[in-house]
């Protein structure tokens, strides 16, 4: 059954722990971009997750509180308009805080151990038995982001898969037990596979901040050639006459993600797609360096505009604060909406309810005249 644009609601974001990358673009910024252009979704909520990004960095929030501004403008910059699209921060919007409460009453200790998700960053962080109960129950404050704003689509990457099913069985549960007042959202993925996990220069399967690793969207052109050019290839591949591999070879992946058949006429004429390219790799007789050069005047066109849209936006920071502040006002009434009619749905809206305050008036004093 498809859904018309009045039905169909996107809400995405990004934790504020530090600039985007190249992998925020490619795994879900560029996409959020054409989908907001599209003219196909009645509503776009972007939200930066400062709050959840406090859940493992509590001992030092003045990071997050820099970074606000910094993935603003790596928002804006990129090309997401707050005129088509509502930017906010979650900390602004209380409402959140108040349904995760009551959504932790639908999840059970066991369900949110055996989420792979929540698993592998507890491991990725030392955590073990000292885990914070805010991280642990991230799955369930995602599923109050996305329900508060009756999202239908939710543009995630593979990893992020295993936190949107626990949403939606929040979501059936919570309408099972109580009224069909909220929204089971969909996963939408990146359609390009490269996309879906774009490894670091390094090789490693994911580009982290934390493993110095990342092109970030605001690096200077000097910064994204030079970690291009250090960038990890084959092994294998130690002079131009070898047979390449392109199994793990993350200049082709990262071609995989970036290139179009345009760029060949532009940059590289001998070939005239990456199928070619590839071919003459994987034979023998072509270089990384020819190749890295390649990536590198890609990827110097794709950030370019980013960059100098970047530096007019920090010309007057206080606007960007605005957007985001205007943002979250207009958020925060939806997700006010939302919790107040899941809190009629409980029948704890006792001041809302007058048949409630009716019939206990009726069941004190029955003799007394309406």
């Amino acid at each position: 059954m498809t859904m018309d644009k009045a039905e169909k609601i996107i809400l995405t974001g990004d934790r504020p722990t530090g600039r985007l990358h190249v992998g925020h673009y490619v795994g879900s910024l560029r996409r959020r971009v054409e989908l907001q252009d599209s003219g196909e979704y009645k509503k776009t909520y972007i939200m930066i997750a400062d709050a959840q990004a406090l859940t493992d960095n509590i001992e030092n929030p003045e990071k997050v509180r820099q970074n606000i501004i910094e993935v603003a403008l790596d928002y804006i910059s990129s090309g997401l308009d707050p005129e088509k699209s509502t930017l906010f921060i979650q900390s602004q919007i209380p409402e959140l805080c108040e349904l995760t409460f009551y959504y932790m009453d639908l999840v059970t200790v066991a369900r949110l151990q055996r989420n792979p998700t929540v698993k592998n960053e507890i491991q990725m962080r030392n955590f073990e038995a000292s885990i914070p109960v805010g991280f642990f129950t991230y799955p369930i404050s995602q599923a109050s982001d996305i329900t508060a704003f009756k999202a239908t689509t939710v543009p995630v990457g593979e990893d992020q898969l295993p936190m949107l099913e626990q949403a939606r069985e929040i979501v059936h549960k919570f309408n099972t037990v109580y009224a069909p007042v909220l929204v089971e959202p969909s996963a939408l993925l990146p359609d390009n596979d490269a996309c879906r996990r774009l490894p670091g220069t390094d090789g490693k399967a994911k580009m982290r901040k934390s493993l110095g690793n990342c092109i970030y969207l605001a690096d200077s052109p000097d910064e994204v050639k030079n970690k291009i050019m250090s960038m990890f290839t084959d092994p294998l591949h130690l002079q131009v006459s070898d047979p390449g591999h392109l199994e793990g070879n993350t200049v082709f992946t990262y071609l995989d993600a970036f290139c179009r058949k345009e760029h060949f006429e532009r940059y590289l004429p001998d070939y005239s797609d990456l199928d070619e390219l590839k071919a003459h790799y994987q034979r023998g007789g072509l270089g990384d360096v020819k190749v890295k050069k390649f990536l590198n005047n890609i990827m110097q066109e794709t950030l370019e505009p980013i960059r100098a849209r970047r530096k007019e936006l920090e010309k007057d920071i206080p606007s960007v604060y605005e957007v985001l502040r205007k943002g979250s006002e207009a958020a925060r009434e939806v997700a006010a909406q939302t919790l107040s009619e899941v809190k009629s749905a409980m029948k704890i809206n006792y001041f809302e309810d007058a048949e409630l305050i009716r019939m206990q008036s009726e069941k004190y004093d029955p003799g007394k005249i309406r």
